[in-house]
């Protein structure tokens, strides 16, 4: 278990072997509302507010910028989405998702790494991790505590068609979570314009997206023994999936 809580296996293998195979199978339920209703401290109901001296201490580098802002052009971008003074805190974290997924374009990066945020507004485009970083260090700027989830998207309309006879394809995902007084930790995914965990299945959190690498390790031998890698998702409802279970038996 890493510091953050979440499991980590590892393995390794004495012998050569031909190819690796990870297989994940989990059963979730669904209980998120799709429009939940946060019970937010009062004091906090309005930015600014302060957290108190015990939850900074608790959140301590969540609310530390990851990445340099040298000339304050992220600072100035986050302080741009607060339409007047006093403004409600619960507003401002959804015009600030809305933001950072408004006028950039999503796009598919199977490149390693994560983009810089200022990478992310230059670029005009960005994954799903990128979008969350962009989120995450906003808010951070704006004094909010806030961390990175990786899990899974889940969309009741992904689910299997009976009358179809493969099934539906879900995603890997990355999405972003912040710190509210009394409310705890409420998720915001920019890439689809979402707040709360509806449609959301989280795994692991951590300070950034680089520490939640789903797979991490290495292996002995030449460079072109690495022929490539695939990732598949599949999703089904319980009752299909004991019952494919069942047949595999």
């Amino acid at each position: 278990m890493d510091v953050f809580g979440n499991l980590v296996a590892a393995a390794s293998f004495p012998k050569l072997a031909r190819r690796l195979v990870i297989t994940n199978r989990l059963v979730v339920e669904q209980t998120a509302a799709i429009w939940p209703v946060l019970k937010i401290a009062p004091h906090a109901h309005r930015y600014p507010f302060n957290y108190s001296l015990q939850e900074r201490l608790d959140l301590g580098a969540l609310l530390v910028p990851e990445h340099a802002d040298p000339e304050g052009r992220l600072a100035a971008w986050a302080k741009a989405q607060m339409l007047g003074g006093d403004p409600d805190t619960l507003s401002l974290l959804q015009d600030m998702n809305a933001a950072a997924r408004i006028g950039i374009s999503y796009v598919v990066r199977e490149e390693a790494g994560t983009q810089a945020p200022l990478e992310t507004l230059d670029f005009r485009s960005g994954s799903c991790r990128d979008l969350a970083t962009l989120f995450i260090e906003a808010v951070r700027q704006l004094g909010f505590g806030a961390r990175a989830v990786s899990g899974y998207l889940l969309d009741p309309t992904m689910l299997d068609d009976p009358g179809s006879s493969s099934g539906q394809h879900g995603a890997t995902h990355a999405w972003a979570e912040v710190y509210l007084p009394c409310a705890g930790w409420v998720a915001f995914d920019p890439t689809n314009g979402r707040m709360g965990e509806a449609h959301l299945v989280p795994v692991a959190v951590g300070r950034s997206i680089a520490q939640l690498c789903p797979v991490d390790g290495r292996y002995v031998g030449t460079a072109d023994m690495f022929l490539g890698m695939a990732v598949e998702v599949t999703i089904s409802t319980a009752d299909n999936a004991e019952h494919d279970a069942k047949d595999r038996r």
